[in-house]
């Protein structure tokens, strides 16, 4: 049975709904799924100004334990084209992790979420990939598989390069039925390929 850990960095609340999803998807395909997210690094009083979704009950994970995973899948939002700063944060501590060869050869992916339909989604996970492959993982994306990322009835995130939605300058969009089985697909694919190389 693979290990896979979904790791996130939600503001608002959008990436926790589409970290759960991956999860569920994950375990569909048998994996032993942990949700955890990445440290707030905004001070308290500035997130609650900012209406930040504080109450997320996930645990905060650590940096040494991502070793101890067959497959991460993680999860941010763009800011300006780019993973949030959080994830990031989190990302550039994983220098020993680098320094020994602790991620080589296991499953990394990632999915993310932007205000707007061209906020920056495609840029956010493309930019994320070298780091994938820095430390020597097998990327995965979301493959043509899942049809549901075609056709253009309706507005809808998603690409071959991961899962996403569309949050809308307010926030107040959340992740469409469609997206949400574009992330239950991307978790399942990368739980079912991560077992066979466990395997």
């Amino acid at each position: 049975m693979a290990k896979v850990l979904v790791l996130y960095y939600s503001t608002y609340g959008h990436l926790e709904i589409m970290a759960d999803a991956v999860a569920e998807g994950a375990r569909e395909a048998g994996a032993d799924v942990v949700v955890k997210r990445v440290p707030e690094t905004v001070p308290v009083e500035a997130a609650e100004q900012n209406h930040f979704k504080l109450d997320q009950q996930a645990p905060v994970a650590t940096v040494d334990e991502l070793k101890d995973y067959d497959a991460i899948i993680f999860g941010a939002p763009t800011r300006f084209g780019t993973v949030a700063s959080q994830m990031r944060s989190f990302i550039d501590q994983t220098g020993g992790l680098w320094f020994t060869g602790g991620l080589v050869g296991k499953v990394g992916s990632v999915f993310t979420a932007s205000a707007t339909q061209h906020g920056g989604q495609e840029s956010t996970i493309l930019g994320f990939i070298p780091t994938l492959l820095h430390h020597g993982m097998v990327v995965v994306g979301l493959p043509y598989a899942f049809q549901g990322q075609m056709g253009v009835d309706e507005i809808k995130g998603g690409s071959p390069y991961g899962a996403s939605t569309i949050a809308d300058g307010d926030g107040s969009r959340m992740p469409s039925k469609i997206e949400l089985d574009g992330a239950r697909f991307q978790g399942k694919h990368v739980a079912t390929i991560a077992g066979k190389l466990h395997g």
